[in-house]
């Protein structure tokens, strides 16, 4: 199986357009936010971001692309960047469209606030078997 990293390279290039200029503007982001973070490549061609668990997802559409948040319901969003799935209880996502700027400073807080409830997670399990 091919490098998850790689295979996210493919896909952007491949994009060659704003998806491809926005999927890799997010995928900066989200490594700044956390240098920990592990790529991955699931459900036949999606990038995925993770540490202790999913954080987000990027999936690129025709007209938008989604940052999709795992456990989005759960976590702070005080700059509002939600705007998508906000009926689920368990996701939450960002969708941006052509044109649109990312708040780097939100989405970052954003990200490190799902590692962080992750990672959490994974303390409470391991205090629960221990």
């Amino acid at each position: 199986m091919e490098d998850a990293s790689a295979l996210i390279d493919q896909k952007i290039r491949e994009l060659g357009d704003w998806r491809g200029k926005t999927l890799a503007k997010v995928r900066a982001i989200i490594r700044e936010a956390d240098p920990e973070i592990v790529e991955e490549w699931k459900w036949m061609g999606t990038p995925v971001w993770s540490r202790g668990g999913i954080v987000c997802t990027g999936e690129t559409y025709k007209k938008v692309v989604k940052m999709t948040f795992a456990k989005g319901a759960k976590l702070e969003d005080a700059s509002g960047l939600f705007n998508s799935s906000l009926e689920g209880n368990v996701r939450r996502a960002i969708d941006i469209h052509e044109g649109e700027a990312v708040d780097e400073a939100a989405l970052k807080e954003l990200i490190r606030a799902a590692v962080a409830l992750n990672l959490q997670g994974k303390a409470k399990a391991r205090a629960r078997k221990g």
